[in-house]
């Protein structure tokens, strides 16, 4: 599976779209905000056209606002996966070849630092 196209990848998980998202997955927030990015960049594309509102300074600065946030979903959304591929017997092997990691210390070690970093969030330390 690590030699699977993105396409590839992504339409296996397509195939998980019945299930229903579970509490407190920031996945809504995070694709409403990657939409929301999406849209000013294509705005600022085109420039403001005829009848459309141009992309001004306040709204670039608003974007760059919505990275920490999208940063800390993605962090989430890591750690319960990683959570899950524990819990179902995933060695820290398997789960450095999936994430592009090249040994099975890397990735316990990238889970520890996302851990740490939810944490402090979470206690206002960051």
């Amino acid at each position: 599976m690590p030699d699977d196209s993105p396409l590839e990848l992504r339409s296996r998980m397509a195939d998980l779209d019945d299930r229903p998202v579970a509490d407190g997955v920031p996945a809504d927030g995070l694709q409403r905000d990657t939409a929301l990015l999406a849209r000013l960049l294509a705005g600022a594309a085109r420039g403001g056209g005829a009848g459309e509102r141009s992309v001004s300074d306040d709204d670039v600065a608003a974007a760059l606002a919505l990275f920490e946030g999208m940063r800390t979903a993605v962090d989430r959304l890591e750690t319960q996966v990683v959570i899950e591929a524990r819990r179902r017997g995933m060695e820290w092997r398997q789960i450095a070849l999936h994430q592009g990691l090249k040994s099975s210390q890397a990735a316990s070690q990238r889970y520890q630092r996302l851990m740490t970093r939810l944490e402090e969030i979470r206690q206002g330390i960051r």
